[in-house]
């Protein structure tokens, strides 16, 4: 079983951004988090979303087959205390539609996460390759 918990955001990411209304499913975001939960990662959902529209997201996410292990949180259950940790949570990598270069597609984050692509700047170029295979796949700007 893997155990690498994912951080994910929800809107632009799960769903088109229409904060604070919920906006529709990106394409295969949901069959996507299924297959990576079906497969022993962690889900957590990482969101500014909070009171309500927190509520929302997550009743959303549950209609359409989705449970996370925690909601913004390192775990379910973490009571967070300000003066003995910080905000930043435990997760081995986060998804969010603000990353260099911009969301990719849920078809390519899986491949990012399956295949354990890495990434280099080379000559003002991002370089993209399979710790795996070690053969280069990609080259562009970003993607």
């Amino acid at each position: 079983m893997i155990n690498k918990k994912l951080a994910i955001d929800f809107d632009g990411t799960i769903v088109e951004d229409a904060y604070p209304a919920i906006g529709r499913p990106k394409i295969f975001a949901f069959d996507t988090l299924k297959k990576l939960q079906s497969e022993g990662y962690r889900l957590i959902l990482w969101t500014y979303r909070h009171g309500k529209a927190l509520d929302d997201a997550v009743e959303f996410c549950k209609k359409n087959g989705l449970e996370f292990y925690a909601v913004n949180s390192s775990f379910e259950g973490e009571i967070f205390d300000k003066e003995q940790q910080s905000r930043k949570i435990d997760a081995d990598l986060f998804i969010d539609d603000r990353n260099l270069g911009g969301f990719p597609g849920w078809g390519e984050i899986y491949n990012i996460i399956k295949d354990r692509i890495e990434f280099s700047v080379s000559g003002g170029n991002v370089q993209a390759y399979s710790r795996l295979k070690k053969e280069k796949r990609k080259k562009g700007l970003f993607w």
